[in-house]
């Protein structure tokens, strides 16, 4: 194992600590321009579609404390990294997760990565079309609602693109549930008429306890409630189809994904069933078109024009040269309001990492916590402490120029106001007599400008967080595909549930109160 301070990227690091700490305001004022320069130096645009499929995304970088200095030293630190050969193990299909000895091919499941897997991929997707179709045409009986029932990335990606897309011109009523709080599964039942009802079970491995616990709830709910066959409601989205063959459902209905898709990357997989049912196989595709652009960008174009890798160097600037424990997400659009939730897991389950990828400590931060909300509801909330806290937070604003209502053309024009007003106030502050009303400024923030939230911006904002993910991992040397820290909590759950054992005082003081203890 090589000793990291004596690697060339730990020398890296070393010039970029060095480097000069100017403020935001500084950094503007000495362009010849304004600043104009500074903006183009640190702006790109990533663009998909013709005509009236055309659509694209705005990357502004240019209010963070990014200079030439930093981008040159950072564009030295990926090479020392090899991160043009990282990305090209991604892409080709190789073994990255090296924990668990696997690939992870995501980014197949739209379009690119090795023959092989490109091929699997469209041919499941291929399977999964023709169900949709066949559902949508009264295969299955007349279909009104969908239960989708998952945990983690299994819920949280299609949950996000329901709420992003389907809105009131829903195919098929859907609602995601993946609490195992029975409350989240009775609200379900009570939206739901359970002669129209269908059931999507979705878990990699199909024995995902909080998933086949709340799946075998909505079995008893159809039996209850006049349905003769339960089991034939039900679509099962799994990466182990036999076992949910044993568990009853037909093989007709069993959607499989490869084991290679990881859960936080997989609604390009048979998970975004609920997506193609409720939303339309069109938008489907047309998120799949929009993640595909962003692949393009990632793979084809080197350097700080790479903009998932100059999110990256902006991300590692704040969380490890300047401490940064936290990045906010503001996303200005109702429609994007699980967003930061899906990030939440995206980010800090892949690169939440305390080894290196050959198990060697990291020594310095690794992931920050990600939190955030939706504008404006959010400056009545956590914004006094990003203007006027002690907590340095770095923050990225999400915003849409066409707005996704018919209303009066003021909300949206409000809306945008207020987004860019706080990016600049963060950065300017302000100055006054009485310190309680002084703003100190330089806070940075990035902003993703859309030029709507249509599928393709939302599948492009995904993959484009995906590749951000990713360029961290590498530009750290972690492994972000594997996700131990997850099943610690759960195996002790487990031996709880099986009894006979004691736990420390607190813990079994608190089973004993719940009437738990055995």
């Amino acid at each position: 194992m090589t000793d990291a301070a004596t690697t060339p990227a730990a020398a890296i690091w070393d010039r970029l600590s060095a480097l000069p700490r100017p403020r935001l305001t500084d950094l503007f004022a000495d362009s010849e321009t304004g600043g104009a320069d500074r903006v183009e130096m640190l702006s790109g645009r990533i663009e998909w579609g013709e005509g009236a499929t055309a659509g694209g995304i705005r990357f502004d970088w240019s209010k963070t404390h990014l200079d030439a200095a930093h981008l040159q030293a950072f564009e030295a630190l990926a090479e020392a990294c090899d991160f043009a050969g990282r990305r090209r193990a991604l892409l080709d299909g190789e073994k990255v997760n090296v924990t668990e000895g696997r690939a992870a091919t995501h980014t197949a499941q739209r379009g690119m990565g090795s023959v092989a897997d490109v091929e699997e991929a469209a041919a499941l997707h291929e399977r999964m079309r023709l169900l949709v179709e066949a559902i949508h045409q009264g295969a299955l009986g007349e279909i009104k609602h969908l239960i989708h029932i998952g945990i983690g990335g299994s819920a949280l990606g299609p949950d996000l693109a329901l709420g992003a897309l389907a809105g009131d011109f829903a195919l098929v009523d859907a609602h995601v549930v993946s609490n195992i709080d029975g409350v989240a599964l009775e609200r379900a039942f009570d939206a739901c008429d359970p002669a129209t009802t269908l059931i999507a079970v979705a878990s990699k491995t199909f024995t995902t306890i909080e998933t086949m616990t709340n799946a075998n709830s909505a079995m008893a709910w159809l039996r209850d409630n006049g349905v003769a066959d339960p089991h034939g409601r039900v679509i099962a989205l799994t990466a182990s189809p036999e076992k949910a063959v044993e568990w009853g459902v037909d093989e007709t209905r069993v959607l499989p994904f490869p084991e290679s898709v990881g859960g936080r990357y997989s609604l390009w997989s048979s998970i975004g069933f609920p997506i193609a049912l409720a939303a339309g196989w069109e938008d489907f595709e047309a998120m799949r078109a929009g993640a595909q652009a962003v692949d393009r960008h990632f793979a084809a174009t080197e350097g700080r024009a790479n903009l998932p890798l100059r999110a990256a160097f902006a991300d590692q600037l704040y969380t490890r040269l300047r401490g940064c424990q936290t990045r906010a997400v503001f996303a200005y659009d109702e429609r994007l309001a699980l967003f930061p939730s899906y990030l939440q897991q995206l980010e800090m389950e892949s690169n939440g990492k305390r080894v290196t990828a050959d198990g060697a400590a990291v020594g310095a931060p690794t992931a920050p916590i990600t939190w955030g909300g939706v504008g404006t509801d959010a400056q009545h909330a956590v914004f006094q402490l990003l203007h006027q806290g002690t907590v340095e937070t770095p923050v990225d604003f999400i915003a849409s120029i066409a707005p996704g209502d018919a209303l009066d053309p003021a909300h949206h024009r409000i809306l945008l106001m207020n987004c860019f007003a706080q990016g600049a106030a963060l950065m300017a502050g302000a100055q006054d007599a009485d310190p309680a009303r002084r703003y100190p400024g330089d806070r940075p923030s990035a902003t993703m400008l859309c030029d709507d939230i249509d599928a393709a911006t939302l599948g492009a904002l995904i993959a484009f967080h995906e590749h951000r993910t990713f360029a961290n991992a590498v530009l750290m040397g972690i492994n972000p595909f594997d996700q131990f820290g997850v099943e610690l909590g759960k195996t002790i759950a487990k031996r709880i549930e099986a009894g006979g054992e004691s736990f420390d005082a607190s813990t079994q003081r608190l089973l004993e109160h719940a009437g738990l203890a055995r």
